[in-house]
């Protein structure tokens, strides 16, 4: 089996190349490196020991994409990554999100047709259930009004292909993430970017590594257990798995399934930093700051459906999450 794999230089993206490879699926990866390295895919082919083939186009580019398909002639299946994902940013620049996000699916989703694609996995989150009135949230769960505009795409695109798929064979598998962190345990790969970081975890390791002065909790008066927000997190790598998972995975009576990914457990900004210095032995230098724009209160999983369905199982414990991510981060700045 042959499969695209958008932003496949990306932090989710990436490990699911090394995943599908472990799992004898042949990746193909688009990536143009606005948001990420070409190091990653270095760092792919020295765990896998074989090339990536990746081909540097915007998918936003419908003519380049188009190449794509025609120049490897054999894809049966699509996974999509490539998209912003800054809350933060979504919520200064909506328009940048609204465009980048939405022509790529759709994009793609004209390709599903042109070229009779048989699977595709979409990446989407759990802002999509907004602040969600009760927890767990499972798939039957109220979309609630987004937080921000990056949430609001994610939406708009799980919807985009629902309608789609009302007159396609293709079978869509809509993967919601939680709070992936964490690296592959070679720490050849991890969550990098050309950007300055939004996310909690490489914020936390580079001010364990001083390269930060200290980490800004945002927000210490939310009505939860000690104040700060609760997150679900998950390691990357049983993330990544979920899309080889979900490539295999045979409809019944629906050709568009959705799937939490989450490890179902809530965790407080707190007591992940806790959880850090636990694993670590590091003590963090952190403060209690405002509330950030677009940040929900509370939101964790009920994972059950990807467990049954796909047969989907957690691999990774939080302190392996939080070593394989510190780990990342020294050798990143060996």
């Amino acid at each position: 089996m042959k499969v695209l794999v958008t932003g496949g230089s990306g932090y989710i993206g990436s490990h699911t190349i090394v995943d599908l490879i472990d799992h004898n699926i042949l990746p193909v990866s688009v990536d143009n490196f606005s948001r990420s390295s070409s190091e990653t895919l270095e760092g792919i082919q020295k765990i896998c020991k074989q090339s990536i083939n990746n081909y540097d186009i915007d998918i936003s580019q419908a003519d380049e994409l188009r190449k794509i398909f025609e120049l490897e002639g054999d894809i049966t299946g699509i996974i999509h990554f490539a998209a912003f994902k800054f809350v933060g940013e979504s919520v200064k620049e909506p328009l940048l999100y609204y465009r980048n996000n939405l022509n790529g699916l759709i994009n793609l989703l004209d390709c599903v047709k042109k070229y009779n694609i048989q699977q595709f996995v979409f990446s989407s989150s759990c802002t999509v259930y907004g602040n969600p009135d009760q927890l767990p949230v499972n798939e039957q769960s109220p979309i609630l009004p987004s937080q921000s505009p990056y949430g609001a795409t994610k939406q708009m695109s799980e919807q985009i292909i629902r309608d789609f798929a009302q007159n396609s064979s293709c079978k869509f598998s809509l993967l919601r993430y939680f709070n992936p962190i964490g690296a592959h345990p070679s720490a050849m790969i991890g969550e990098g970017s050309k950007f300055p970081p939004e996310n909690l975890m490489p914020i936390l390791t580079e001010t364990a590594l001083g390269l930060r002065k200290s980490l800004t909790v945002f927000g210490g008066d939310y009505p939860t257990r000690d104040g700060t927000c609760v997150r679900d997190y998950i390691h990357v790598m049983d993330i990544a798995h979920a899309h080889t998972k979900a490539l295999s995975l045979h409809f019944q009576n629906q050709n568009v399934q959705t799937f939490n990914l989450g490890s179902g457990q809530g965790v407080t900004v707190l007591e992940l930093i806790s959880a850090f210095e636990k694993a670590t032995g590091i003590k963090l230098n952190y403060e209690i700051g405002e509330r950030r724009p677009g940040d929900v209160v509370a939101v964790y999983a009920d994972n059950r459906k990807a467990r049954e369905i796909l047969g989907w199982e957690l691999k990774y414990s939080l302190e392996e999450m939080m070593s394989t991510a510190w780990q990342w981060q020294l050798k990143k700045n060996a």
